[in-house]
């Protein structure tokens, strides 16, 4: 994660709105941790934080594309 705060409630949600562009299921991990990328609530309780590592994973139509947006949302982030 580079952004200075990490996954706090503006990009938490900006993060989700992005997530449920896809119709793939989307996740995202931090630890052994998991959350329903779609949902800013439960990417929040990932207290995602700067520096830490997170995984993106998903499963459907456009999975790859789910998990590219979303990862070049979380550099910039």
């Amino acid at each position: 994660m580079a952004g200075e705060l990490g996954l706090h409630a503006r990009p938490a949600a900006e993060f989700a709105r992005s997530a449920s562009r896809f119709a793939s299921e989307v996740r995202v991990a931090k630890g052994g941790r998991e959350a329903d990328a779609k949902s800013v609530l439960l990417v929040l309780t990932l207290d995602v934080r700067r520096g830490d590592r997170v995984r993106l994973s998903a499963s459907g139509p456009d999975a790859e594309a789910a998990v590219e947006e979303l990862a070049r949302l979380v550099a910039s982030q």
